[in-house]
């Protein structure tokens, strides 16, 4: 049985965004553990389905988060489910294409902003009138490539780079209804996504995925892949009372990240 977080009460309505997969479901579960009220959105309705089928105190719903319509939609229900959320996660985000500026796609531009920021603002807007009544903490994931440039990773950079600057404004326009509002700084988080993105990134810059991996892992004065358990202990304590006076900050998990462009030479 999972120990008890001081502060976090049973009962607590959590919704969190890309919650039927990687970090996003860890997470869930976490919750879920503490005896939370776990709302989940993923695209995935096949994942979707499973995670109820296999928490059947969450419920959760197939919405496409970059698309404003649905998101709305979706807090209706939400609304009128719970009434109040008092935790916020927006975990939805991908990791977009792989190019130079001059090679990049706008099609795949535009993609990874409208999901990795179009889609924070979407969630955030409808939720924050969810949160006004009692408070409560509202969560960011960003990455550490929000810390740093990053090389042939224009739009996710860009993207990760004004979720930070939206969690300082949020922060100061919320706090006085006692919305904390934080980001989450992971860096490579061991599972299939880092996998895939080792591997786009391998065959981009004519790589193999071995030199990538080491690479990744020498960016990090530990010389680690964080694990999704890392973000969700992080989560859990900003969503706790243990995190009270916690607001506008971005709190990297990554082991210490040195910087995201000491890359091999082809």
């Amino acid at each position: 049985m999972e120990p008890r977080v001081p502060g976090l009460s049973a009962g607590s309505t959590v919704f969190i965004s890309a919650g039927a997969s990687g970090i996003g479901l860890t997470m869930a579960k976490r919750f879920l553990a503490q005896d939370c009220l776990v709302h989940v959105c993923d695209i995935n309705e096949q994942g979707v389905a499973d995670f109820i089928a296999s928490h059947p105190n969450a419920t959760g719903d197939v919405v496409d988060v970059s698309d404003y319509q649905q998101v709305k939609t979706m807090f209706e229900g939400i609304a009128t489910r719970f009434g109040h959320l008092d935790v916020l996660i927006n975990n939805a985000g991908i990791a977009g294409p792989t190019a130079s500026v001059e090679d990049m796609d706008p099609d795949e531009w535009d993609k990874t902003i409208a999901i990795d920021l179009n889609s924070i603002f979407y969630v955030t807007k409808e939720a924050t009138p969810l949160m006004k009544a009692k408070g409560g903490a509202m969560i960011n994931i960003a990455s550490n490539a929000a810390l740093f440039g990053f090389p042939m990773r224009g739009p996710y950079t860009a993207a990760k780079w004004a979720v930070l600057g939206l969690t300082k404004t949020w922060a100061m326009e919320l706090g006085v209804n006692k919305i904390r509002v934080n980001a989450i700084c992971p860096g490579s988080v061991n599972g299939p996504r880092i996998e895939g993105v080792i591997e786009r990134d391998a065959a981009g810059r004519g790589m193999t995925t071995n030199e990538i991996r080491t690479v990744y892992q020498r960016q990090s004065s530990m010389r680690l892949f964080v694990e999704a358990d890392d973000i969700a202990n992080t989560a859990l304590f900003l969503a706790s009372d243990m995190g009270k006076s916690i607001s506008g900050q971005s709190i990297a998990v990554d082991g210490h990240t040195e910087g995201l462009s000491n890359f091999l030479e082809p």
